[in-house]
């Protein structure tokens, strides 16, 4: 289990192993973000992130700057901290 903190909303949700993404946490704790493809094609999920670390089970195609992230493809590794 990973702890994410959300930093613009000033809460802790965690991740669990047997959930697929970081965006089926993220939903499942009623925290909305934009998305549309869920498969790191369209990048309408990107996400800034401050700290830890992600592994993708889709290589992402949409592009990505330095810190940022695509929820709808990742999990996480480490506890995170992202600016949502």
């Amino acid at each position: 289990m990973c702890r994410i903190k959300l930093l613009c909303q000033d809460k802790t949700i965690s991740y669990e192993s047997n959930e697929s993404c970081l965006l089926d946490t993220l939903k499942k704790n009623e925290i909305f973000i934009e998305f549309q493809c869920t498969e790191g094609f369209c990048g309408a999920c990107r996400t800034k992130k401050v700290s830890g670390e992600v592994a993708y089970h889709t290589e992402p195609l949409a592009y990505l700057n330095d810190k940022e992230i695509l929820p709808c493809c990742c999990r996480p590794l480490t506890d995170l901290e992202l600016e949502i």
